[in-house]
């Protein structure tokens, strides 16, 4: 099969999207200019940065990374920013005459008001827009406001939200559900219940990047002073793997998941756990626009080595794959045998096995790894740390 061969368009509440890849709402998409490049560079869609009736500025400074190792693996931003609805309007009528087969999604956010929401789902609407993403999820959110996750974390008002904006709107309502709940089936039943028509997930992990040891101040620092802030990137994937996963077998709304997507092999993780549609932000910030190229093709090679004709055909193909832990074969063992030319001597499955577990991993004359299969208790994690695959997991019963 060749890559020309294999379509990666997606249906999504009846909008039909180029590829599943979107832009979330962020920095990325916050000027339409911004948008227009992305679109330019083949984006099928955008997700605008939060518009409300009563805007709110930004704190300077407002990001901080956070690494591990030299590398940075997330961002904590204190973003509070919500744009003025009416300067966009008039700009998104003149970007959607330029891309009519582009998806434009209104991130939206707004107080515990029915007059409000329904006041500005009219005016999106009237102006072009494809879709509406109720941001029910910002975590944050300034004492005693009812916005953002103060909402997203109660059912009934979320539900409550959802009604008010479905009883006016006449294009799909998604909702953006956040993580930092005890249950997110619970928000996601309701904004079904509400009548949403698709849901996205997740927002960021509300998170403290850390302290300036010299300055003995938190970050980022705003005058000295800082907040909790929203945690995104690499770090956080394996929340929204789960959460989008939970989502999927929880209800039969279609997903837009966010959360992590750097790669295009974490983008087909995501599909394959239920979601249609990836959204991604700390990833182009990173890396610019231009990695849409590298998730389009990566996909598509994929697809094309496996067998697929379709990005469809992979959505939710893993979901049936993941049950309750009482469901696992308790019986079966395994233990990890060594692929000898492959081994560097690094000696990290030894630390791993001394420090950590079971003290099963032994060396040989030639300093290579042996195996003690009385004391392996079958955990798996010395061949998770082997940095070249050589240690392989083999069932023994």
């Amino acid at each position: 099969m060749t890559l020309t061969e294999v379509d990666l368009s997606i249906d999504f509440c009846g909008l039909r999207l180029q590829t599943p890849f979107l832009l979330s709402s962020g920095p990325p998409t916050a000027k339409t200019e911004m948008i227009e490049r992305a679109f330019s560079k083949g984006w099928s869609g955008a997700v605008t940065k939060a518009m409300g009736l009563k805007p709110r500025p930004n704190p300077h400074p407002r990001i901080t990374a956070f690494s591990f190792e030299g590398k940075i693996i997330g961002l904590e931003n204190i973003e509070s920013i919500i744009y003025p609805l009416e300067d966009w309007l008039p700009k998104i009528k003149n970007l959607k005459k330029k891309y009519p087969d582009k998806i434009l999604i209104a991130n939206l956010i707004g107080e515990l008001d029915a007059s409000s929401w329904q006041e500005m789902t009219r005016k999106v609407q009237d102006a072009g827009f494809d879709m509406i993403e109720l941001n029910l999820s910002c975590p944050l959110t300034e004492e005693q406001r009812t916005v953002g996750a103060i909402v997203g974390q109660d059912p009934r008002l979320t539900c409550e939200v959802v009604g008010w904006v479905k009883e006016v709107a006449d294009i799909p309502i998604m909702v953006k559900l956040t993580p930092n709940v005890t249950d997110i089936t619970s928000i996601a039943k309701a904004a079904e219940k509400g009548g949403a028509d698709a849901l996205s997930a997740i927002n960021t992990v509300l998170g403290f990047t850390g302290i300036d040891l010299e300055k003995m101040e938190p970050k980022p620092s705003v005058n000295g002073i800082s907040a909790f802030g929203g945690y995104s990137g690499p770090a956080i994937k394996p929340i929204a793997l789960r959460c989008v996963a939970q989502v999927a077998k929880s209800t039969r709304l279609p997903i837009s998941s966010i959360g992590g997507i750097s790669t295009w092999k974490d983008a087909v993780e995501f599909l394959m756990v239920g979601a249609s549609t990836l959204q991604l932000c700390t990833a182009v910030i990173f890396k610019g626009y231009k990695i849409i190229d590298h998730l389009r093709d990566g996909v598509s090679n994929y697809l094309a080595d496996k067998g697929f004709t379709s990005v469809k055909d992979i959505v939710g193909h893993v979901l049936p794959k993941i049950t309750g832990l009482e469901k696992l074969d308790f019986t079966r063992r395994v233990v990890p045998r060594l692929d000898r030319p492959k081994c560097i001597k690094c000696g990290l499955c030894r630390i791993a096995s001394g420090n950590v577990t079971c003290e099963a991993i032994e060396l040989d004359e030639e300093d290579l790894p042996t195996v003690n299969e009385e004391k392996c208790d079958g955990c798996g994690f010395c061949a998770q740390v082997c940095p070249v695959e050589a240690l392989l997991l083999e069932r023994r019963q």
